[in-house]
């Protein structure tokens, strides 16, 4: 876009948008992904209008990320709002708003098949509560269909998982995973969903239970559970507490693997922001988390590294116990490798691996040990798994998807493997200092 154009399409709307005249000076931003994101600030840096500059190349770059970030559709919300949706190539704006009515249809239908089986659940008394997703509106999501969700997920109690499962089955579904306490289920299941597809309403669905552990009444999520309605049902949902620790630390989790999924971060974000002023509620929350390491350290490490891309934005009742109790180690980390976890492609980096380090002076060792993350002995689960009399078409398909799978994998262990030697030596010296 020409540089006298561009200037007189931003002169209405920053003049007559008042959300829009919230513009201050900030220091220089260097890729569109990190404008993407302060866009979401408030004020809004203007380096952010860096993005009606850029080529068609960059376009198409910025928008295979905005859809693997999972940013796409806040993007566009995010600029409408501003009145600056008229700042992107036609183009970009058409497919971001064919991506938006697709994942409208997307998600009332993951919603109609929600309500479905937990119809199935009430009338066979299973005790459960929906997880992440849906019960992520309002507080963290305006409204549903900005969120592009890929799976539905419950906590189920340890009495009621056999019910559960076999509900699922009844509905078509065969499970397809199992780690630890948590069970994958999947129907309808397409070999590969390209990218012309990633929005649109597939037949398929994915649901994951997550089988609570018998424990006291104290500890039990689900005897906190409360009332909630989704699509003029009432259903199950988790304590303002418990959804607040479950978010922050599903963030955390992000934090500590190869890939950090941004919007995730951009919805923790906005779910501190609305409880900001909420004193009672970060009382509560230090009461129930001060005390158990995983908690405090998951939130603080998650408030931190929003922090370190987007600023400052967390109240002191949130920091003074978890941001501030961090070992000045974990927090150097932050500072050096927050963006470029955040901005990474898929499949990430390894450089998390360094905090790992930390955290495990802490008690909080990782999934798979560092030695194991680096050179991993096993070949990783199938990306889809034979289905029952499967035509030849499909096997083939299949079989092609995961070759070219293993071969992306090899190709990511060499190469971060590399860099994270070369980090791990920078990362020495920085301890050095810090000590």
């Amino acid at each position: 876009m020409p540089s006298s154009s561009r200037q007189s399409i931003l002169a209405t709307p920053l003049q007559t948008n008042t959300a829009a005249q919230r513009v201050i000076a900030s220091p220089p931003l260097y890729t569109p992904r990190q404008a993407v994101l302060l866009l979401f600030c408030d004020p809004m840096p203007t380096q952010c209008l860096m993005i009606a500059d850029l080529s068609h190349a960059e376009w198409r770059r910025l928008l295979h990320w905005l859809d693997i970030s999972g940013l796409a559709l806040y993007f566009l919300e995010r600029l409408r709002h501003l009145n600056l949706d008229c700042i992107l190539p036609s183009f970009v704006l058409a497919r971001l708003k064919q991506n938006q009515t697709d994942n409208t249809a997307r998600t009332h239908g993951m919603i109609a098949e929600s309500i479905r089986i937990q119809t199935a659940f009430q009338r066979e008394n299973v005790v459960y509560a929906i997880l992440k997703g849906i019960s992520l509106c309002p507080v963290s999501v305006q409204r549903p269909e900005l969120r592009h969700q890929f799976d539905l997920d419950f906590l189920v109690a340890a009495e009621s998982a056999d019910t559960a499962k076999a509900i699922l089955f009844r509905q078509g579904y065969r499970l397809y995973a199992q780690s630890g306490r948590s069970l994958e289920f999947k129907r309808d299941e397409r070999p590969a969903i390209s990218m012309r597809d990633f929005y649109k309403d597939q037949p398929g669905h994915s649901v994951e239970l997550h089988v609570e552990a018998n424990g006291d009444a104290a500890s039990s999520r689900l005897a906190r559970a409360e009332i909630g309605m989704l699509a003029g049902m009432k259903v199950p949902v988790l304590s303002p507490v418990d959804l607040f620790v479950g978010q922050g630390l599903h963030v955390y989790k992000d934090v500590c693997s190869e890939f950090c999924r941004t919007s995730h971060l951009l919805e923790f974000r906005r779910h501190i922001l609305a409880r900001s002023s909420d004193v009672a509620f970060w009382r509560e929350l230090e009461i129930a988390g001060s005390s158990d390491t995983r908690t405090w350290v998951g939130l603080g490490v998650a408030t931190q590294f929003i922090t370190k891309i987007m600023g400052q934005f967390a109240p002191e009742g949130l920091t003074r116990w978890t941001v501030d109790r961090l070992p000045a180690s974990v927090q150097l980390w932050s500072t050096l490798y927050a963006n470029r976890s955040a901005f990474a492609n898929v499949p990430g980096t390894k450089f998390y691996l360094l905090l790992q380090r930390e955290l495990e002076g802490l008690g909080l060792p990782g999934k798979r040990s560092i030695t194991k993350a680096l050179l991993p002995l096993r070949l990783p689960p199938p990306v889809t798994r034979a289905a029952a009399r499967e035509p030849m078409t499909t096997r083939f398909n299949r079989y092609s998807l995961q070759s070219t799978f293993l071969a992306s994998r090899f190709r990511f262990h060499v190469m971060e493997g590399m860099r994270y030697v070369r980090a791990l030596r920078c990362w020495r010296e920085h301890l050095r200092r810090l000590s």
